[in-house]
């Protein structure tokens, strides 16, 4: 169970992440590539977090 909250809170995290990076080129929070980075952000805090965990 404990590595269940681990994998949510890499995807979270990952997310957040993920979708403030094209904050620093300029990008709107709502656009494309924000959205985009936030989708790539949580698929690899997912992964690394599953790789963690085992």
């Amino acid at each position: 169970m404990e590595s269940r909250r681990m994998i949510y809170l890499g995807m979270i995290i990952g997310g957040i992440l993920g979708g403030l990076v094209p904050s620093l080129w300029g990008a709107s929070s709502f656009s494309f590539a924000a959205i985009f980075g936030n989708a790539i952000g949580a698929l690899l805090g997912i992964f690394v977090m599953f790789r963690l965990t085992r």
